[in-house]
């Protein structure tokens, strides 16, 4: 009967992955002002940053329920993997969790496993496309679980945004003690611990210099790329990641290299003009 991933919106998926015909969405909701928008395909991201600018307030997300995930289990797969936004950035982990309980506590018809990315965005979509990998090559559940686990702790998050404002008025910053200021234009560069905790790595005068760090800061933890997937989602700023990728690949040779635009809960967050960067 197959084999089905699920992936939070925060994760993107590229035409690569959707072309599979076994990944699905499952969509968080956006608050901006008074009104609700559903992250899932209908998210216009020109008018979302349109609102979210003249709005007086400080956008909130909000994961999906429980019911939102059994809903989605109830298909013909028997194998059902899904990732999630870092657990410590969100509660969409833990709303899959109580959906996966829930929905065992009635059948006993699928194997389903519900994993923590500790990362987001593309850092899910890689993980969903080592899921594919291995269950293309024929493993087991067990093991398909395994490589993805083994994947997703030598995997490396890293990010640059115009403004961190979003993400600390969120709370999504709780853990660090300072950020350079908004006044000097001091981007700091930011990553993701191994528990899946958002840190700061670096910081540079200027958006430029601050790429530039952040793809220094990955080739210094990462090592050999050769066999490593480069991925790379922006917020509007199409000209600025190609403009990374370009000084990733003058450095480092990779196994592949996308680019994708970042989807609701990852525009809420990366704002206007953010780069993320995952191998």
């Amino acid at each position: 009967m197959g084999y089905k991933i699920l992936i939070d919106s925060c994760g993107e998926i590229p035409q690569s992955l959707m072309s599979t015909g076994v990944v699905e969405n499952i969509p968080l909701s956006i608050m901006v002002e008074d009104e609700t928008i559903i992250d899932d395909e209908t998210f216009d991201q020109k008018s979302f940053l349109e609102k979210v600018a003249k709005s007086k307030n400080c956008p909130k997300s909000a994961c999906p329920s429980p019911e939102g995930y059994m809903k989605a289990f109830e298909c013909e797969a028997d194998r059902i993997y899904v990732v999630t936004l870092s657990s410590k950035l969100s509660g969409s982990y833990n709303s899959a969790v109580l959906g996966k309980n829930l929905y065992e506590e009635e059948y006993s018809d699928k194997q389903i496993v519900v994993l923590d990315s500790k990362s987001a965005s593309v850092g899910q979509t890689l993980i969903a496309m080592k899921i594919v990998e291995a269950e293309e090559a024929g493993l087991s559940f067990e093991e398909v679980i395994a490589k993805a686990e083994q994947f997703r702790e030598e995997e490396h998050t890293y990010f640059v945004l115009e403004s961190l404002e979003t993400l600390r008025k969120n709370g999504r910053l709780s853990n660090l003690k300072a950020l350079a200021a908004d006044v000097l234009n001091i981007k700091p560069v930011m990553g993701a611990d191994p528990d899946g905790n958002i840190v700061q790595l670096d910081k540079a005068r200027g958006m430029k210099k601050a790429l530039d760090k952040m793809v220094t800061q990955m080739f210094k933890n990462v090592g050999n790329t050769e066999e490593k997937v480069l991925a790379i989602s922006h917020c509007n700023c199409l000209e600025r990641a190609e403009w990374v990728k370009e000084l990733a690949l003058s450095k480092g040779t990779f196994k592949d290299c996308f680019i994708v635009d970042t989807r609701g809960i990852s525009s809420l967050y990366a704002n206007d003009g953010g780069i993320i960067m995952v191998v």
